[in-house]
């Protein structure tokens, strides 16, 4: 549950943070006191979200490719050396590719995975620098549920979040002693302009997977925010190493033939 002022005089970093999840995220954030930047590769929308988050508290915005590892890192560290901490990182910005393993490209399967997964790790890498040394922090890595089960057409996206969600999995064990948590949220089906461009480029069989959805219908950004902004907050002080599916039920859910 969401309370007031809870994360005052708090810092976080939220990548691909100029819209969908990722913005609901940052404003969820500042709603409850953190002072927050975000970074995002679009000078447009990044514009827009700087000026929804100042709305909220202090924000700040930073145009850039998460796969530029150099720029990346030294962002995260700037971050922190700015406002003296960082206490929470969300590695939410992606990328994927959507075509078949005999028409994908290997440079579109190297994009995703430099977005997807070796972003994750320099982001992390950095954050937890700064983490450590403090004592405390938290971190949540944005996975997708198809990290978990297979998705025809999605090959290089489904593989580097499998990837990311090992790897999330490994760095909690390491930073657990030192007091920072990091987990996973792995979203299903959520209403960003990315869903409606796969809704746009799968027609039918994107409805269809609507369908499927125990629930019937595709989440909101603010209900991915609600569940990464619990995972980053005291409430969850003795949670970390897991992956957390919020995918109205479609990760559990039994396949019967016909």
């Amino acid at each position: 549950m969401s309370t007031v002022n809870d994360m005052q005089g708090r810092v976080a970093l939220v990548t691909g943070g100029s819209d969908g999840i990722g913005l609901a995220t940052a404003m969820l954030l500042a709603e409850r006191g953190a002072t927050v930047a975000v970074c995002g590769r679009n000078p447009e929308r990044l514009a827009r979200a700087l000026a929804q988050l100042q709305g909220l508290g202090p924000a700040e915005a930073h145009q850039l490719d998460v796969a530029d590892a150099v720029a990346f890192a030294a962002l995260v560290e700037d971050v922190a050396r700015r406002h003296g901490r960082l206490d929470m990182l969300v590695n939410n910005a992606f990328s994927n590719s959507y075509a078949s393993v005999a028409d994908l490209g290997l440079e579109q399967w190297r994009r995703d995975f430099s977005v997807n997964a070796e972003a994750v790790f320099v982001g992390t890498k950095a954050a937890l620098a700064v983490m450590m040394a403090q004592g405390r922090g938290s971190i949540v890595n944005i996975a997708s549920t198809n990290g978990i089960r297979a998705a025809a057409g999605m090959s290089s996206y489904s593989a580097s979040k499998a990837a990311l969600l090992h790897f999330t999995a490994c760095a909690a064990m390491e930073a657990a002693p030192a007091g920072v948590r990091i987990n996973t949220v792995a979203p299903g089906m959520v209403m960003t302009a990315a869903v409606e461009d796969y809704m746009r480029h799968f027609g039918d069989l994107a409805v269809r997977t609507v369908q499927a959805i125990p629930m019937q219908r595709a989440a909101q950004p603010r209900e991915l925010a609600e569940a990464i902004v619990f995972l980053l907050s005291d409430a969850a002080s003795f949670i970390t190493g897991i992956a957390l599916p919020v995918d109205g039920g479609k990760s559990v859910q039994l396949h019967l033939p016909g």
